[in-house]
């Protein structure tokens, strides 16, 4: 979200005379304070040189170099939230020619769709808008309907998948969401912008309830859970950096394994009706010790689901990168286009399955709705895409040629990363669903020996022992020891196999 007020003489052109538009230019009208809006830019020849509320309709878009004379404060706000990236990408390509420095777009996402745009949900475009495929567009307000009335819990609610989800909630209808993060910063951001988007009608009046606290701590997770009385749960939280998380195994393990297991535990024993995990690619024949805290997080939730009685569902929905996650590959490229390049690539032939951030949410928030208990799920990612491709993509958003003016340097693939990260083990055999884009795969068991065995293998290492066990605490190579036994993936990497 954007937020930055321009001055009461810069004019603004709204690409798209649509209801979007129209209610954009309403927003600014009866606020005075962004700008006053010069004309409505559009394709529709019916439209074009009619007038609406005052404002002139002019176009088509592509030839607005003849239209306009832009400034160097004017700005353009792109509001066709239906588009698809190609028109997105020429729409862009045609504000660049023409000189404009300042340029928003309103996301493809329910509150837009579904009848209401307000000027705060606009923000600066970035590559993640002209790049890819065109997102999947889910009609929330309906799909969120098994959320109505309903309390909701987010965990890891500051990062980039969690705060995504909570901004989406906001149409669910439901009566408290709760923000569970360790980080009081992240957790103050999403907290601070979603009262600012309530504040200016987005979605509906959910009491939003910010929560601090560490879900490796399993008595406080039990209180949470039992004072919160959570319908929904989903959960987000978990340290996800693949080379940070190979310096310190033993933190990946005792975060992501055993702090999944505590608030799996505490709702089971608190009734909680609806438990979704969010899962990684990462975890399919892992060969990173991240890639495997989450392949066990998923076993877990298979396990609490056969302890699941009545209505309870408890799942886990898979899929691959995100693009403009945190600490993730698009982030970090803009940051080495700021300064100048080069842009690191780790290898030419590295590719990886992408989606953006609020068409995965969406998906993940249907899959909570529809999913049955037990059953897991996979988001259809399409094709993967090339990281060098990608890296020249972005320097071209950024008007600059690729080896030219910014150069692109290969690295070679860090410990743990693969050239492909697979989505599911043949033997999972994703199925379609009536739902596009989310398929229904079959459960497996891919740990050497039972889950259980495994924990208590673990839990020495992760927790402080009296005894014999003492001298395991936080034994790294021990960890790894017993990880390369139990998953046949990360032992093969370890003796050499870089793609498992």
């Amino acid at each position: 979200m954007n937020s930055r007020h321009t001055k009461t003489d810069t004019r603004l052109y709204i690409i798209g005379a649509g209801f979007a538009g129209q209610m954009i230019a309403g927003d600014i009208k009866r606020k005075k304070i962004f700008g006053h809006v010069a004309a409505f830019l559009d394709d529709n020849t019916a439209l074009i040189g009619t007038q609406i509320d005052d404002i002139p309709v002019l176009g088509p878009i592509n030839n607005m170099a003849s239209l306009l004379r832009c400034g160097e404060e004017d700005e353009a706000i792109i509001a066709i939230p239906n588009a698809p990236v190609e028109r997105i990408r020429t729409i862009y390509e045609a504000l660049v020619k023409n000189g404009f420095l300042h340029i928003k777009i309103l996301p493809s996402i329910s509150q837009v769709v579904n009848g209401t745009a307000h000027l705060v949900q606009a923000r600066e475009i970035n590559p993640l808008d002209i790049l890819g495929r065109t997102p999947i567009i889910i009609q929330l307000t309906k799909s969120l309907e098994y959320l109505n009335g309903k309390r909701v819990m987010i965990t890891g609610a500051g990062g980039s998948i969690g705060s995504e989800l909570a901004r989406q909630l906001l149409s669910g209808g439901a009566e408290r969401l709760y923000l569970f993060g360790h980080g009081e910063n992240s957790i103050y951001q999403i907290d601070r912008e979603l009262r600012m988007l309530q504040s200016e009608g987005v979605g509906q009046k959910a009491t939003i309830v910010p929560i601090i606290g560490d879900m490796k701590d399993r008595s406080y997770m039990e209180y949470i859970i039992s004072h919160t009385h959570c319908d929904v749960i989903f959960h987000c939280a978990a340290y996800k950096h693949v080379p940070m998380m190979e310096e310190n195994p033993v933190a990946a393990i005792e975060n992501n394994v055993f702090g999944t297991k505590n608030i799996l535990d505490a709702c089971i024993k608190y009734g909680v009706q609806r438990f979704v995990l969010i899962s990684t690619d990462k975890a399919v024949k892992p060969v990173s010790v991240y890639g495997i805290s989450k392949m066990l997080c998923e076993k877990l939730v298979l396990e609490a689901s056969k302890q699941a009685s009545g209505s309870q569902a408890y799942m886990f929905v898979r899929f691959g990168n995100v693009l403009g996650s945190r600490g993730s590959i698009l982030p970090l490229f803009m940051e080495q286009i700021k300064n100048g390049g080069p842009l690191t690539v780790t290898d030419p032939a590295m590719k990886r399955f992408f989606m953006t951030i609020p068409e995965a949410c969406s998906l993940v928030l249907q899959t909570g709705g529809v999913g049955e208990n037990g059953i897991s799920y996979l988001l259809d990612m399409g094709e993967p895409v090339s990281i060098l491709e990608l890296a020249e993509q972005i320097i071209r958003f950024s008007g600059f040629e690729p080896y030219r003016d910014i150069d692109i340097k290969i690295t070679g693939p860090r410990r743990g990363e693969r050239l492909l990260e697979p989505l599911w083990l043949p033997e999972e055999t994703p199925a379609s669903t009536k739902y596009p884009k989310i398929l229904q795969l079959q459960n497996v068991n891919s740990l050497a020996y039972p889950l259980d065995t495994l924990l208590r293998q673990l839990e020495p290492v992760c927790f402080r022992m009296t005894g014999t066990q003492e001298k395991s605490y936080r034994n790294r190579e021990l960890l790894i020891q017993i990880l390369s036994k139990a998953v046949s993936s990360y032992a093969q990497f370890l003796e050499g196999g870089s793609n498992v």
